[in-house]
Order: structure tokens, then sequence, then C-alpha cells
């Protein structure tokens, strides 16, 4: 058991957080959430050990383990991948190391019956217990399997790994913590740099997971199907639910509902109170009553609301200048990377106004394409035509490449306004719109989160009017409620839009055409994505990408050789999932009503309440009602635990 206590950072005298307090549990599975610049990385970094707070602590056990894998990540090694990855086993080599050398002088000594030799035959016996205790003889095969199912090929295994790009580096950090096994794994958005097959992989190995999870993520899906707590940071503070995120967001509107409703009936018992005291104040045959009415105004517990932040970015494009009909134009498109051919024939046209989305897995070529026509890179052969007075927006999936970090927040933009944007008043505003107070513009591009990055890019691209616009992965580092935002100023865009996307909550309505990227080819589908996808018969691109990946693999329709009684096992662990989720919901009722039950109790017992029939017979009615109530879900809460047990006898 982990436990944080009363951690406090301010920056520049402003609170970031103060006296956050919470326990991790083993095998708690943490959702840490909220918009973006409240203090998520830095409070995981808090907790690694790789930053300080300000003030309070962080109390692990001797024996526990905490792994870390960071937002950013700028990996120097030389390494190959597989030799990189061994590091996570660096006590398993260090014993090899030592059995290797014993071994070799065990080979040159022959004086058998020494106390020397006798200590090296006892020191050899030693290290191998302890290698076969570490699971020495397994390490192999551990690498194999976590980075296969991280997405590299075996034949990657001895490449060195400044070949590959940083989000495969991040890969490689992923799989060295996963083969640590931490007892606590601290994740700061872990799926941005992943493609759909990996993170399906991520989440059945996270359920397994023996240890504790506390992970940053914008993933919707991802954070419901792996986490079973969530903890939200608003204004400094934090809230805390043992429920997933869909779940957690539900139960928070229905609390500030509750406490709404709670607040103004409260208010106006007060009002109520307050009119009896201004009116008999004065008079002496009521003053008994009236200091009673005073005394229990000053003792009452004035009824709390959380702070939820509705802060929005808030922008649209500038209209889009006219350009020609055709707006890029893709023929015969051939490019490699050394051995690997990533396009052997790409062959498309974009028209003015085109709305694309370009799919398929990682390592199929969306961004190499996306960097091609931006002319950041060259092709070995085949031409990119870019249209008559085409003027391009371009959101790259790195900002790192396309910011400087030496810049401040004001000066990334005042550098590159022209025009009417010139103005500094007009620069602070349109900072403000994306959400950079006055503090917030001073600040170094490197102190930035990822969000705040992404916020900043986001911005400049509203400095020049363009007509073909390129977002690569926007919503990355994006918050859910910016991901929104952006989606419809996306809409609003008047010219050609081309987007790079896992997110098909993002692209849903988005686009009408969609580009698959697949084989050194691009395969254009008309409609929407939604169209793409029932075509492909998947509910979302998890199942379309899952679905290639079994047809490449050669999968067959009757290799299982029981698909019914794997169907039936998925309903009833869906079955079992849908349950387990309402018994969680029922008990955080039961909690609720039996603390308003205390509340009422508490009001009733007061002596004042006997002197006013009507209110004690209000409050009586009040509680009753609510005491039945609270009959009714313990009823139901049984209902839906036999209902479990039920289903989870049928898994045996």
């Amino acid at each position: 058991m982990i436990s944080i206590s009363n951690i406090s950072v301010s920056f520049s005298g402003i609170d970031l957080f103060k006296q956050l307090s919470f326990v991790v549990n083993p095998r708690d599975r943490i959702g840490l959430i909220g918009k973006n610049g409240v203090g998520k990385s830095t409070l995981l970094k808090i907790i690694a050990g790789t930053q300080a707070a300000d003030s309070g602590s962080v109390d692990v056990p001797e024996s526990n383990s905490i792994g870390y894998l960071p937002q950013e990540l700028k990996m120097t090694s030389t390494k190959s991948i597989l030799e990189e990855t061994k590091t996570a086993f660096q006590d398993v080599l260090d014993m090899e190391a030592e059995i290797a050398k014993i071994t070799s002088a065990i080979e040159e000594r022959t004086d058998y019956e020494s106390d020397e030799y006798g200590d090296l035959i006892n020191r050899l016996s030693e290290l191998h217990h302890q290698l076969e205790l570490k699971g020495g003889s397994k390490m192999d095969s551990e690498i194999e399997k976590i980075l296969k199912g991280l997405g590299f090929k075996e034949s990657e295994f001895l490449k060195p790994i400044q070949e590959f790009s940083g989000g495969w580096q991040m890969r490689v950090e992923l799989a060295k913590l996963l083969l640590r096994t931490p007892d606590l794994l601290l994740l700061d958005e872990p799926t941005n740099h992943l493609d759909i097959e990996s993170i399906l992989w991520l989440e059945e190995f996270f359920i397994n997971y023996q240890g504790a999870i506390i992970m940053v993520s914008h993933d919707r899906m991802f954070l419901d199907n792996v986490t079973n707590r969530t903890i939200e940071l608003v204004f400094g503070s934090m809230y805390d639910f043992k429920v997933p995120y869909s779940k957690y967001m539900e139960l928070r509107e229905e609390r500030y509902e509750q406490q709404i409703a709670t607040y103004r009936n409260q208010q106006k018992y007060i009002e109520q109170q307050q009119k009896f005291i201004d009116r008999f104040r004065a008079q002496a045959t009521k003053a008994k009553q009236v200091q009673s009415k005073v005394k229990l105004l000053e003792k009452m517990d004035q009824v709390n609301i959380d702070e939820l932040d509705e802060q929005q970015i808030d922008f649209r494009f500038p209209p889009a200048p006219r350009s020609g009909d055709i707006s890029l134009e893709v023929k015969k498109l051939v490019k490699s990377y050394g051995e690997k051919k990533v396009f052997s024939d790409a062959n498309f046209i974009l028209e003015r106004g085109d709305k694309v989305a370009f799919v398929g897995k990682n390592g199929m070529g969306k961004s190499t394409m996306v960097r091609l026509i931006n002319q950041l890179e060259k092709p070995d052969s085949g031409s990119i035509k870019i249209g008559h007075n085409i003027k391009i927006g371009y959101y790259a999936q790195v900002q790192e490449n396309v910011l400087n970090e030496e810049k401040s927040v004001l000066a990334t933009i005042e550098d590159e306004a022209t025009g009417d944007w010139s103005n500094i008043s007009r620069i602070r505003a349109l900072l403000g719109a994306f959400l950079f107070d006055e503090n917030d513009v001073e600040k170094k591009v490197k102190v930035l989160s990822g969000g705040e990055k992404s916020r900043l890019a986001l911005a400049r691209l509203l400095l020049t009017p363009v007509n073909m616009l390129i977002l690569d992965e926007p919503t990355n580092h994006l918050d859910i409620s910016a991901k929104d935002m952006l989606k419809q100023a996306v809409n609003k865009f008047e010219g050609t839009l081309i987007v790079v996307s896992h997110d098909r909550d993002f692209l849903d309505g988005l686009t009408d055409k969609t580009y698959e990227f697949v084989d050194g080819r691009v395969k254009e589908h008309l409609g929407p994505v939604q169209d793409f996808l029932n075509a492909h018969q998947a509910e979302h691109f998890r199942a379309f990408e899952q679905t290639d990946n079994k047809k490449a693999a050669g999968h067959k329709p009757n290799a299982n050789k029981n698909p019914k009684a794997n169907n039936n096992r998925k309903e009833i662990e869906r079955t079992i999932k849908q349950i387990s989720h309402k018994v969680e919901k029922t008990e955080l009722k039961i909690e609720s009503q039996e603390s308003e039950l205390k509340v009422l109790e508490k009001k009733m017992a007061d002596p004042e309440v006997y002197s006013d029939v009507a209110r004690l017979e209000e409050l009586n009615t009040e509680y009753q009602k609510k005491k039945s109530s609270l009959e009714a879900l313990m009823q139901e809460w049984e209902s839906l635990q036999k209902q479990q047990e039920k289903a989870e006898a049928e898994m045996q």
C-alpha cells in the first residue's frame, strides 16, 4: 500500500494543487483525469520521485517498487532493440556475467581440494539458484512476448534503436517497465504512440497485471476497459470514485445535481429562518426563539458544491482562401527507408473541399505521406503535385519537432504573427481563447505539458489563413473537452482536410472519404468513416485493425474448435462486468442515502424542531421516503449480488 499525503505544489505563487491525499492499494487501476495543465503529469513525477513537492510526502514501503513511463522521452541509447530491452533484467545479466567469469576460472584451476576452489563452486551454485528464482531461464521468452505484443517484428529485434521513431522508442521503454513488473506502474499517456492491435494487447496485459496502476489517459475506451477507480484533478482539488471513467462522469453529474438541489433547499431554509429572526428580533416574547435560530444558523454545516472546470478552448479557423479544383495529386509514389519499402505504388487525388481520413496500422506510411505532402521529405520516385493557390496548415504528431522549446508561449506566437495579428492585444486574446492566462504566456515551451503544447500548436495554425489543413494525430495530448472543441472548429473549416487519427469519436461525422494505408498502397473508400467501418463489419477501429491482423496471419473462420462456447463465455464476461458496474453504482447510492438519513436524524433530534410541528412533519415525511428508498436499494443490491454469483458460477 502506497500513501500520498498532503501533497502541495505551486508555481509562481499559484497553487497547482494543495494537500492532495489518497492511498494506492494493491491491484488498484486508477485513471488520473483532468483538463490539460492541472498537474496530472506533475503528480506522477512526484510519486515516481523524479520531482519534489513543495510539501507533503509519498510513503512507499521498502519492499515496493515503482515504474514510471513519462509522456515524452528522448532516448540516447545506441543499443539494439533487444539489447536495450534486456536492460530491464540488469540483475539477471550481472549474475550471468559473474557465472561466466566463475565458470571460466574453475575451468582453468586444478587445485580441486583448496578452500578457494570450494568457495568458487559454492558461489556458482548460489548464483544458479538466485538466477532460477529471478526467472532467468524465461528472460528471452518474456522479452519476445512483450516486444511482439507491443508491435515489434522479430526481424527488428537486432536493429539499432536509433533507427526507430520516438513513438517506437517509447514502446521499448514501456516494454522494459512491463518486464520489470513493479508494484506500481505510473503511465503518462501510454497509448499515444500505439497502434490499435498493441492497445488491445496492452489492455489485456493490464487487466491481468498483478501490481497497481495509475495512468493518465484521454482514451475513454481504454480507461473504461482497464481502470476500476477514477481520480479527477480540478482547481487544485481532487475527487476520488471507485468506478471507471464513464461511470465516474455519470456519478459526478448526479452528485453535482444533488449538491445543487441540496444547496438551494438549504438556502431557502436559511432565508426562512433569517426572516423569522429579522421579524421578531425586537420582541421580548420571541427573544429565546430568535437566539435559538441564530445559534442554529451559526452551527449549521454549509452545503459544499464541487468545483467543476467548465473552461474550454474557443476558436474557429479563418476563412479558407480560394484554391484550384484539384488540391493534391499523388501519382505512382514510391518511398523506402533502407530495405523497408513504405510505398510501392501510391495514387490518389484530393479535390477542393474534400475531407479525408488516413487510417491503417502503425508503420503503413500515414505520417510519412503527411511529411511528403509538406515537402519535409522527398519520394524515391513518383510525384506529389500541390494544387493551384494551396496554402497548407500542418499540425505535426510530435510537437517538439515544430516548436522552439526555448521560446516563451507569447514569443512563439509573436514571432510568427503578421498583419492584423501583430497587435499584442489580439495575440493575448488568441492565447486566452486557448486557456493560456497572463502567467502562462511567459512560460517557456519546454515546461509545458503535452496538452499545453498541443493547444499552442493549434493557436499557431490560426495566424495564417489556409485552405488545406493537415492534422497528424491531433487528439493525442488533448483532454476530452478540448477534443470536442477542436472537432467543432474542424467541422466548420471550409477548405480541404486531411486527418490522421485512430480516434473514432473524433473522426465520426468529420470526413467524407477514408484512405486506407495497407501493403504500400492507398485504398480509397467513399463516404464517411462509419461507412468504411460498416464495410469491414466492425464496430470501431479497434475491431477493424484486429480483424485485419487476423486476416494477415491467415486467420480462418473455423480455426476455433468451439466458437459458440467462446462467444457464450464472452457474453457472460460482459454480463458480469455490467452487473459489477451496477453493484458499484448501487453501493454509492446506498452510501449517499445513508448519509442523508443521518443528516435528517440529526435535524429531527434538534429541540427547536419540536416547537415547529409543520417542520417536524415535513422532516419525518422526508425521512420515511428516504428510508423506503434505502430499503429498495438494499433489495436491488442483494438481487444484483445473486445475479453476479450466478453468472460467475456459469464461468466455472
